[in-house]
């Protein structure tokens, strides 16, 4: 390999490491078989180096005789060109020379002719899963489900409190990581402290933290939040330094057995982000579960979340046509999410997309969203062979474990062309690492996927997310243009928006064009493509296909 290859290699590793956290990640040129695979799998079985040749053959000395044929015949089938990937479980021995149980997800990644390039993927070593967090001494998120279960079984009533750092990176940046953790372990105490003899505390996931009571009322959990927030922003020290850290709570009553834990898992996480980027880290609780309103709701989202795991039993696809500004042509459509059945009848979105975006089940609501509207696309293209697919992607999906390979798996068995599909990401992306989120946009745009920044201007951060993240298109949100025959700030917001994505090489989309007055002030600026009811609302794939966009 030369050096040029060997940097690729490298920048497209880093970008897998990001997104496979929490998993070794492998990374292959399948041309000259030379691969480098993360430091942990290297220290943890023992290999020879981060950089290695022939890395299979390597790997296979370290599968259990038992596991390594099926593995072998695996690879084989990938490097001959036959599978474009594997999603298998192996038993893998470590340097001490027990063996851990492995899942391993491998895709291969494909130049612009359609030769196979790269094979890279990750590793999780369930061996490693502990219900005890090594750094703070507390029961781990493996431990706070299983209490949740058994409080589910002995349907014992109670609150359940998460707490989260939000400007931790700032310290561990600045003091190192060591630092960090020991701030981590203070916190942790002060948590035991607070919560003494009222509560069992849980290690979560990164800097986030839970508390489940069964004997504090909703008064004195507030009560008693208000007094951790302020001891924190002001009273608050590790190795004699003081530390102001930010925090953020969301709090949910458990009280109906009757739906299931993962949903109120799903409610306590949304509680918890409304009060990180809603209400400045105030205590925020999930009210709907106090009322019997609120209790129809969540049973309603348990409803839906179960119909997930029926295959996504329910959900379908409404489409609503992207028009050409100049010729007023069909150029594109949006995919939208629906839900119904009979009990309910047709939910909107709103309703349970900003639950489900909190759910582990989320991830395959996006999957048969990607999937469908490529499947349905394919027979669009038949009438509209030069149409772009636009699909709305959450920042649970952008962060997702493998969701790149997931997306070239879903093209690759449709046979969608990539360069017709638009991804559409939102303000609300700013939640993950901008880092994170250029690198998957990148190898999105390398594969020749557009990438839209749809509601531009509805959040505070869209303007910071174009200027770190390349786009093609930025959608200009109905509440910008709804009185722009009559208003100048409306027509002054188009003017300029077009004027900020041609700085930045990107084209515009206006949405919520309702009228041909509309069309008429809209045109007069260099916008490329219009959406809106004037041309449809969203209708089923049956509906679209019927119409005449010509």
């Amino acid at each position: 390999m030369n050096e040029e290859e060997k940097r690729r290699l490298d920048e497209l590793f880093s970008a897998f490491s990001i997104v496979a956290e929490g998993a070794y990640v492998f990374l292959c040129n399948m041309k000259h078989d030379y691969s480098r695979w993360s430091k942990s799998a290297v220290e943890y079985f023992g290999l020879p180096g981060e950089y290695m040749e022939n890395a299979g053959d390597i790997w296979i000395g370290h599968i259990h005789p038992e596991d390594r044929d099926e593995y072998i015949n695996s690879i084989d089938r990938i490097f001959s060109g036959e599978d474009q990937g594997h999603d298998m479980q192996y038993r893998a021995r470590a340097v001490d020379g027990s063996y851990a149980v492995c899942t391993c997800r491998g895709v291969v990644m494909k130049d612009r002719n359609g030769e196979p390039l790269y094979f890279g993927g990750a590793i999780k070593n369930h061996g490693l899963m502990s219900y005890i967090d090594n750094n703070t001494g507390l029961r781990s998120l493996y431990g706070f489900f299983e209490d949740l279960r058994t409080m589910f079984w002995r349907k014992d009533e109670g609150n359940i409190i998460q707490i989260g750092i939000s400007n931790f990176s700032a310290f561990n940046d600045i003091y190192g990581y060591s630092y960090g953790n020991r701030i981590l372990q203070t916190f942790a105490r002060l948590l035991q402290a607070k919560f003494a003899n009222v509560g069992s505390i849980y290690r979560m996931d990164g800097t986030k933290f839970a508390v489940i009571t069964h004997t504090l009322s909703q008064e004195e959990i507030e009560k008693r939040y208000r007094e951790l927030k302020k001891t924190v922003n002001s009273r608050f020290f590790v190795d004699e330094n003081r530390i102001n850290l930010s925090i953020n709570a969301g709090n949910v009553l458990v009280n109906d057995f009757e739906i299931s834990d993962k949903t109120v898992y799903s409610c306590l996480k949304y509680a918890y982000y409304r009060s990180k980027n809603d209400h400045l880290g105030d205590l925020y609780t999930f009210v709907d579960a106090l009322n019997d309103d609120g209790r129809k709701t969540i049973e309603k989202l348990d409803h839906i979340r179960n119909s997930v795991n029926e295959e996504c039993k329910g959900f379908y696809l409404c489409y609503q046509p992207i028009m050409n500004a100049k010729t007023l042509k069909l150029e594109g459509m949006e995919a939208l999410i629906r839900w119904k059945d009979d009990r309910y009848g047709v939910v909107s979105p709103m309703e349970f997309i900003p639950y489900l975006e909190q759910d582990a089940v989320f991830p395959i609501v996006g999957k048969w969203i990607l999937k469908q509207a490529m499947t349905d696309g394919i027979k669009f293209m038949e009438k509209y062979p030069d149409l772009v697919m636009n699909v709305n992607l959450s920042y649970a999906q952008l962060e997702k474990e493998g969701f790149v390979e997931e997306v070239s798996s879903l093209l690759e068995e449709t046979g969608f062309p990539a360069d017709h599909l638009c991804l559409e990401i939102t303000e609300r992306c700013r939640l993950i690492d901008m880092h994170l989120l250029f690198d998957i946009i990148t190898i999105f745009r390398n594969f020749g996927i557009k990438i839209a920044l749809d509601d531009f201007g509805t959040g505070f951060s869209t303007l910071g997310i174009l200027r770190e993240v390349p786009v093609d298109v930025i959608k200009i949100e109905r509440e910008y243009v709804m009185n722009i025959e009559s208003s100048e700030m409306d027509r002054a917001t188009v003017r300029n928006v077009a004027d900020l994505a041609a700085a930045f090489n990107a084209e515009v989309c206006v949405e919520g064009v309702e009228t041909k007055e509309m069309i008429n002030e809209i045109i007069k600026y260099n916008v490329s493509c219009l959406q809106g009811y004037y041309f449809s609302k969203p209708v089923p794939y049956e509906e679209f296909i019927e119409k005449d966009f010509d």
